[in-house]
């Protein structure tokens, strides 16, 4: 193989307490696979999967410290067809108990987004980005022009 392939299979995502994280997820609407366990729950998405492990396990699982882990500047992003979807998505999550980062607004680049953070801090933008639509399943593939 002379290159990595361009593509995320599996995004883990460190949380304190597990079965809160599982609830928060639910509250959201999404379903866990059968194939978690005790210690770890899988959601499928399209095309890749969203794991939530301990913090404790993930540390271990990668030979450091649960100090090392830290928070990432990172967030994970969802799109929607409209602001409406946008409001309602983040108006979801903060029911399920995140906490709002930005609400959702109109964007210097001619979008909508806002952001929030789960229970373990984990941030997620909502956005309306007209320029990238959207496939009948929610899917995004970049337009081949900017």
């Amino acid at each position: 193989m002379s290159h990595t392939p361009q593509r995320v299979s599996l995004i883990t995502l460190g949380v304190r307490d597990l079965a809160r994280a599982r609830s928060f997820y639910a509250a959201l609407g999404w379903r866990g696979s059968p194939h978690g366990t005790a210690e770890v729950a899988f959601y499928q998405m399209q095309g890749s999967v969203l794991a939530l492990f301990g913090l404790g396990d993930l540390a271990q699982d990668q030979g450091r410290p649960v100090k090392a882990l830290g928070t990432g500047a990172a967030a994970l992003a969802q799109n929607f067809e409209t602001e409406r979807e946008v409001d309602a998505a983040h108006a979801l999550a903060l029911s399920a108990g995140a906490t709002s980062l930005k609400a959702p607004a109109k964007t210097p680049w001619g979008g909508y987004s806002g952001y929030y953070a789960d229970p373990d801090g984990h941030v997620w933008e909502l956005a309306c980005n007209p320029f990238w639509p959207l496939g009948a399943d929610g899917s995004l593939t970049l337009p081949d022009t900017p």
